[in-house]
């Protein structure tokens, strides 16, 4: 009855303070995040652990559903260039780029923990990036580069998670079996997602009159996909992602309009929540991460997160810049019509670079650390991985999230942009 009644706590503050985050027009991420910190800060407050395993098969299958169905799928196919080089190449980046860096700032960090650090850092949040960036007027293009890197690029944060774990506990890396590897998971949740999709279209074909079962069908199906793919131990969000973007290409044709309003609506609720829900949890965190730090070295930690911060931004931007420019030059080269289309304005380049703010994935893979490892012993610097990630989730959410609207309007980006 304790943990029924912190539920419905939970849910009024998140639902009361969204509506004030609106009134006073501040990105309501943020808002949700500072009072979870100040809820877990009460005293007497129960202790609210947060459970990997209920992110990712509870929060993460309908939100990233939710988010492919509603992708644009002209313009996800027109920028893909720039959506994979973000979700797979930067993400590999960013993670050796913070492996280098904590692994010579922070004392005692070996190369496998620093890439543990650093896979668990790699991807952006596809919430957050969602969240914040919703009613900033940006461009078709840049919104549908966010979210299709955010949907995409968490797959690749995951599996590079799983080998630097791997690699912690002993186990030998080979480059050729890792890409391998990568390759069988991202093409494996593809054909679940994409076998799952048809499955769906061909019973909703002959339910065209049943809405509550249609509509139930596509609440299930993401939680389906999700845990058919992680059976087969392949990329489970790659397959919801497949998923919701099959999906969406016969929905118009199998719901009727009265359908597809109704699901719209169910939907919203049921997303709104649950992003709701994430902020609030992830500000919950932090009082309980913070009792498993030494005082001495809370301030050393909070500084190597914030030039983690730094050195995961330069990389994204030099990333995205980089990729304007290639585009840049195979238009000039071809005068190809779809190079064109896909070419990047440097204004449009720096909200991209600014938008990378990390979320409930990579909180959920930090606590997601085994406490020990296979020959019985404390599995190495733990509460300090855990505080890291807590802080740069903390610090992008919180800084690059407040500056993100003045940076749009200093820049005087809207729906006209390139």
């Amino acid at each position: 009855m304790e943990n029924y009644s912190i539920i419905l706590f939970l849910l009024a503050v998140m639902i009361g303070l969204s509506a004030v985050a609106d009134k006073i027009r501040l990105p309501y991420p943020i808002l949700l995040v500072t009072a979870g910190i100040a809820v877990g800060f009460i005293p007497g407050m129960p202790k609210i652990e947060l459970d990997p395993d209920i992110v990712f098969l509870l929060f993460l299958p309908p939100m990233l559903y939710d988010a492919a169905f509603n992708i644009s799928w002209r313009e996800f196919k027109k920028n893909i260039n720039t959506i994979s080089s973000l979700a797979f190449a930067l993400v590999f980046l960013t993670a050796s780029g913070i492996a280098i860096t904590a692994y010579f700032l922070i004392p005692g960090m070996t190369w496998p923990l620093a890439f543990v650090l650093g896979a668990i850092l790699s991807a952006t949040d596809a919430v957050a990036a969602m969240s914040i960036t919703k009613g900033l007027g940006l461009s078709h293009k840049t919104l549908t580069i966010l979210e299709g890197e955010s949907l995409i690029n968490d797959a690749s944060g995951l599996i590079a998670y799983r080998l630097s774990v791997a690699a912690v506990a002993g186990s030998s890396f080979v480059f050729w079996k890792a890409g391998l590897q990568f390759l069988l998971l991202i093409a494996g949740g593809f054909l679940v997602g994409a076998a799952l999709g048809r499955v769906m279209g061909f019973l909703l074909e002959r339910l065209p009159n049943n809405k509550l079962v249609a509509i139930s069908f596509t609440l299930l199906m993401p939680f389906v996909a999700y845990s058919a793919a992680e059976e087969f131990h392949v990329s489970g969000v790659i397959a919801v992602v497949t998923l919701g973007l099959t999906v969406s290409q016969f929905a118009k044709k199998l719901f009727p309009d009265g359908t597809k309003a109704q699901s719209k609506a169910i939907w919203e609720i049921i997303v709104f929540i649950l992003n709701g829900l994430v902020f609030v949890l992830i500000g919950l965190e932090f009082p309980y991460v913070l009792e498993n730090i030494d005082r001495q070295e809370l301030l050393p930690l909070i500084g190597y997160s914030f030039i983690i911060c730094i050195v995961a931004l330069i990389i994204r931007m030099a990333r995205v810049f980089l990729q304007k420019i290639n585009i840049d030059r195979a238009f000039q080269k071809t005068q190809d019509s779809k190079f064109e289309e896909a070419q990047l304005d440097w204004k449009n380049c720096l909200i991209i670079s600014w938008s990378g703010m990390r979320g409930i994935v990579s909180l959920a893979t930090a606590i997601a650390l085994p406490v020990t490892l296979t020959d019985g012993h404390a599995f190495p610097k733990r509460d300090v991985i855990i505080f890291i990630s807590v802080m740069t989730v903390l610090i992008t959410l919180v800084a690059q999230g407040l500056s993100l609207p003045m940076l749009v309007k200093r820049l005087g980006v809207n729906q006209t942009s390139k």
